[in-house]
């Protein structure tokens, strides 16, 4: 479970199941309230959306520290 061993570096791993399980809750109560279909979303969707998040957090931070954060350009084949 990666989101566990995320939370559980930065509040402990008791603190990282209740907030997991409470999660899991709330997905579980709007699923019945709304009698709607769960749709596991899948590993690599959930990766993208932490890595975009962690780089939103980078460029603001470095924003803060008056810095400019830019993606690598991939360089153009070689001609030999």
């Amino acid at each position: 479970m990666p989101r566990r061993a995320r939370l559980g570096g930065r509040l402990g791993a008791t603190s990282a199941i209740t907030a997991t399980a409470h999660k899991l809750a709330r997905i579980i109560y709007r699923l019945l309230k709304r009698g709607e279909h769960y749709v596991q979303q899948g590993l690599e969707a959930y990766e993208k959306k932490y890595r975009e998040r962690l780089l939103h957090n980078l460029k603001k931070t470095a924003a803060a520290l008056g810095l400019e954060v830019t993606q690598k350009q991939p360089l153009p084949p070689c001609v030999s």
